[in-house]
Order: C-alpha cells, then sequence, then structure tokens
C-alpha cells in the first residue's frame, strides 16, 4: 500500500479487531456497526494481503500473520496517542537532563538552595549557570540557553516573562569599615571610594542621579563585570559598592560584607524569569521554572 492509498484509521479498527477477536465485539468498541466493522475488516484483508481473522466455529482466531503484527499494532497506537497527548509532569527521580541558566550574580544568591532543591527531587538533573551577555534572547531561542534570571525588558513575542521579585539597593561595606559606625549621610557616602559593578563597564548610575540631587558627586576608583566581584573587592578594602537584595531583607552572598541601608531611596528593579514559547508545555521545564520560582520568592 502505497502512502498516498494508507488509511491511519484501519490501525484503530485492527487493534480492536485484534483485541477483541470479534467484530461484534470491535464495533462496539469503536461504536460502529456490525456490518460496518465488517466492512473494515474487509478493507484491513486487502491492505494487508492477510485474512487477519478466521472463523472457527463460533469464534474468530487470528492468522499467525495478524499473531505477528498484534504488538507493533498496538505500539503504533500508543506511540500516535503519546504525540497528540499533552505531556505531563516527568518522573522526577528518573529525569536525566542539563539546563542551562544565565543567572549572572543572582546564581550566587539562589544557587545553591536551587541545586538542594533539585538534588532533593531529580538528582540526575544537572546545571549550567552561565554568565550574562547582552544577546539572551537569542540564546533562548538557539536552545543555548533554558532560562534567563534577572532585569529583563524589551523580551520578543517568542519569549515568555514571569515577574518573580522586586529588588531595591543598599549598601555594602567590609566589616568594620568607618561608614558603619556613625550615622550615614549622603555627604559621607560620597565621600567614600566607590567599585561599581556593569556589565557594559559603566561607573555611573542611578546613584550618581541621587547624590547629584543632593549637590553631591562620588568617585568610582574601580568597575567590575558583576555585584559579586565588586563585593568580593569590598570584603578586603574600604571600597563601597552597591548590592540588589530583595525588599525587606538585607543579605550579603560574601563572607566579611555588611549590608547597609542607604540614606536615601533608589530605583527598585523587577527581577523576572525568562524561556522561549517552545517550552510551554515541557513538564521538565515547568518544573524547574516552579522550582527557580519558589527558591527566589520564598523567604
Amino acid at each position: 500500500m502505497t502512502q498516498s492509498r494508507l488509511d491511519l484509521n484501519l490501525l484503530t479498527a485492527l487493534d480492536a479487531l485484534l483485541s477483541e477477536r470479534s467484530v461484534g465485539g470491535a464495533a462496539r468498541r469503536m461504536h460502529l456497526s456490525a456490518p460496518a466493522m465488517s466492512r473494515t475488516l474487509a478493507r484491513i484483508r486487502k491492505a494487508t494481503g492477510d485474512a487477519i481473522l478466521v472463523r472457527t466455529g463460533r469464534t474468530m482466531t487470528p492468522t499467525p500473520r495478524a499473531l505477528e503484527i498484534q504488538v507493533a499494532t498496538r505500539e503504533l497506537i500508543e506511540r500516535a496517542e503519546a504525540i497528540f497527548t499533552p505531556p505531563g509532569m516527568p518522573d522526577l527521580p528518573r529525569l536525566t537532563r542539563t539546563f542551562s541558566i544565565v543567572a549572572a550574580d543572582l546564581a550566587a544568591v539562589v544557587g545553591a538552595r536551587l541545586l538542594d532543591r533539585i538534588r532533593s527531587e531529580a538528582p540526575g538533573v544537572r546545571l549550567r549557570l552561565l554568565g550574562e551577555s547582552t544577546t539572551e534572547a537569542g540564546r533562548l531561542r538557539d536552545r543555548d540557553v533554558d532560562l534567563e534570571i534577572g532585569v529583563i525588558s524589551g523580551a520578543p513575542p517568542d519569549v515568555q516573562v514571569q515577574p518573580l521579585a522586586e529588588y531595591g539597593m543598599a549598601l555594602a561595606v567590609r566589616e568594620g569599615h568607618p561608614l558603619t559606625r556613625g550615622r550615614l549621610t549622603a555627604a559621607r557616602l560620597a565621600a567614600a571610594d566607590h567599585i561599581s559593578a556593569s556589565r557594559q563597564g559603566l561607573a555611573t548610575g542611578p546613584l550618581d542621579t541621587a547624590l547629584a540631587a543632593h549637590g553631591l558627586r562620588r568617585a568610582v576608583i574601580a568597575v567590575v563585570p558583576s555585584h559579586t566581584e565588586a563585593l568580593l573587592m569590598v570584603a578586603r578594602s574600604d571600597l563601597v559598592g552597591l548590592l540588589p537584595v530583595r525588599r525587606g531583607e538585607h543579605a550579603s552572598w560574601v563572607p566579611g560584607v555588611r549590608v547597609l541601608a542607604l540614606p536615601f531611596a533608589l530605583p527598585t528593579m523587577e527581577v523576572s524569569l525568562a524561556w522561549h514559547r517552545r517550552h510551554d508545555t515541557d513538564g521538565a521545564h515547568e518544573w524547574l521554572r516552579r522550582c527557580v520560582t519558589d527558591v527566589i520568592t520564598s523567604p
């Protein structure tokens, strides 16, 4: 039978006939009349060149050819049903998969907790935590990245963005830094030596705008690509840096660094989760998104 003449509906009918071994039983199973199923059996016989079922007294017996193809017929139908069935949650203890996540500084904040969560539920899953670039949307499209966590704007229509939490900025200094003693004022802050964290290499930002409103300027003597690198330098010097913290929290992810509230408010930023829409119904990917959401939004 050529592909143009192939009727896949015959597979379902063949499976019913081989399971029921009765035209009447197969007809009831497929909600057809007995004459209609008899005509379908005739078409199957013509297509396969085999009788498939032969009458022996009051019952029907499958031919050797029918017995030979019965398992393959059922497997084909199950595979076809799987194609048209929405995917469900995978068997997490047996799941083996590597996910790539762009998380930048947030990897230091949530990485350990996320790994603990994943290891407890799906020990076969591995994470690749990647640094930021200027082309995350393209990486999501090119299958290089499964998730992006960060401040996301201007996402294309094929990228789904889910807001997670609002972050503000706090001051980061070493333990025992002079700014930890006495009242922290805008003037004292401006007089300190600063380090800026910017993947674009920028030395200015919202803090400079806020200081300018008080008629003040600060001296930025170093620029590094990430907040994590800035904090490592802050911990070993008198440099002053900024640290993104979730609203209501004041915690540092580098030992030896103390977090102080700024003497004025800076604009907050919304941290979101982004992925390509091709993963919307991927059960394993949905589970990973839920893990990330829980870890970032939980106290």
